[in-house]
């Protein structure tokens, strides 16, 4: 009985995290389409980003930092 409520916490924590690891990676794809990046490699990435101005890079890195940020964890502010 124990051995089959774990299994089905298992598979239920596995699909979590493949349904997270999918979203992430169409988010990264959809970052690639967006900025036009030819190479799908970081270092294709990397060019792209040496190539960017100071604004089209501060909203790149702001899409990563609300894609990326860990959703638990974080103290209330104050009111």
């Amino acid at each position: 009985m124990k051995k089959g409520i774990l299994a089905i916490a298992g598979l239920a924590v596995i699909a979590i995290i493949a349904r997270k690891a999918q979203r992430r990676k169409a988010f990264v794809k959809g970052i690639f389409d967006e900025y036009d990046v030819k190479e799908r490699t970081p270092f294709g990435f990397a060019d792209r980003i040496r190539t960017l101005t100071d604004d089209e890079y501060d909203g790149l890195k702001n899409k990563f930092k609300t894609e990326f940020q860990s959703k638990c964890c974080h103290a209330k502010k104050a009111s």
